[in-house]
């Protein structure tokens, strides 16, 4: 076994994907980690605005494609700081899926300067240029499972 440290951007990946757990859409779960200085700011994941009907429970309520009930992980982050007062400039994002058009114009206007995202999901080419042209980054995070292995033994009992 490694003693080797979890790298910060499959730590914060990983927060991400922990996060997407909680999503309450059944259409897309998604989870996003706000990061500044190595530091979490923020989580969201996509859901229902708080005390309306879940889509886990009542269903998704689309409309052309969309579901209107759900607030997207990205979203909801960034939320959080506004609810809270916390600043976002100079932020980064760590999100399970490449965000829409919608979630990529709120970061880049909140001052996030990286996306990290784990899996493509209909990457927006308008978005993707936008990135480019205010010069923040884009880069996809692959998990490596070397850093996960360990929560496998230690839940089956494998670990001495």
């Amino acid at each position: 076994m490694s003693n080797e440290r979890i790298p910060w951007d499959q730590y914060f990946m990983a927060q991400a994907v922990l996060l997407s757990l909680r999503s309450t859409c059944t259409r897309l779960e998604v989870g996003a980690t706000l990061v500044r200085e190595k530091r979490i700011i923020a989580g969201g994941y996509n859901g229902a605005v708080s005390g309306d009907v879940h889509c886990i429970d009542e269903g998704c309520y689309v409309v052309n494609g969309h579901c209107l009930r759900t607030i997207h992980a990205e979203m909801n982050a960034l939320l959080q700081c506004a609810k809270l007062g916390v600043p976002t400039e100079g932020a980064e994002i760590y999100v399970t899926h490449f965000p829409c058009l919608a979630c990529t114009k709120a970061l880049l206007q909140a001052g996030i300067r990286k996306i990290h995202y784990l899996h493509d999901y209909r990457n927006d080419p308008y978005a993707q240029s936008l990135i480019t042209q205010l010069g923040a980054s884009v880069h996809q995070v692959n998990l490596d499972m070397k850093y996960f292995a360990k929560l496998q033994q230690e839940s089956t009992g494998e670990l001495d």
